[in-house]
């Protein structure tokens, strides 16, 4: 009886190798760990605190379930971001950034500031969450020297802010009560602001981009501000 033949093995897989510049330079490594699409606005979303899956793929219109998922894995294990579970009686994971994660902070703020002109129109196509609004909002109020929590309500929603000078003489990006490496911003209102003002997303890019001063919008009536207290004092130039 002929022997069968038996069928060729298979080589074993490799492990999959993520893209890489494969240059000796700081810039072409902070590429190969953020370079990628969507990696970035992902750092964006996770800056206002840790986030579920369901919650990052809501606010980032145009991602797949699929990209989504690799992104996050990605950033895991490139050490920018991690995946914990909620205390009970949540059974919810979320995603959060790790200290090296949040260390491009300055990199979103500068990138914000750099896009900003060219937002003059905004395309039928566009879509807009407010508080995209937060990291280009930051930099314009960088000189408060009232601490505080600072509410923002634009037409497409609100969120909330942590402004003025800290006890250590840094700007506050970190909200209160926020741990380690906590939110820069927070979603929706704030449950006991120092101040809320009330503009359009026009008046907020002008500030961002230095065509006018807080003072100044608040003079010509482009933005109100509300509260009683040392926050809603200087925000005022009272």
């Amino acid at each position: 009886m002929p022997r069968q033949q038996q069928p060729a093995a298979r080589p074993a897989a490799r492990p999959v190798r993520r893209r890489s510049y494969d240059q000796f330079d700081a810039t072409a490594r902070a590429l190969d760990s953020v370079g990628d699409r969507w990696t970035l606005l992902i750092v964006r979303e996770l800056l206002g605190g840790p986030r579920r899956y369901t919650d990052l793929h809501a606010d980032l219109p145009g991602v797949s379930t699929d990209v989504l998922a690799s992104r996050l894995k990605d950033m895991e294990q490139s050490g920018l971001a991690l995946r914990r579970k909620l205390p009970p009686p949540s059974a919810a994971s979320v995603y959060e950034l790790t200290g090296r994660g949040h260390g491009l902070l300055p990199v979103l703020a500068a990138l914000a500031a750099w896009g900003a002109p060219a937002l003059a129109e905004r395309r039928p196509t566009d879509a807009v969450r407010a508080h995209w609004f937060a990291l280009p909002l930051l930099g314009a109020l960088t000189g408060l020297t009232r601490e505080g929590v600072l509410e923002v309500r634009l037409d497409e929603g609100e969120f909330h802010l942590h402004v003025g000078l800290r006890a250590g003489g840094g700007t506050g990006f970190v909200l209160p009560g926020a741990e380690a490496y906590g939110a820069v911003y927070g979603y929706g209102p704030a449950d006991r602001p120092d101040a809320r003002i009330v503009l359009g997303a026009e008046a907020c890019l002008e500030l961002a981009q230095g065509g006018t001063t807080l003072t100044e919008a608040v003079k010509d009536g482009r933005v109100e501000v509300l509260g009683d207290g040392p926050l809603a004092a200087e925000l005022r130039g009272e």
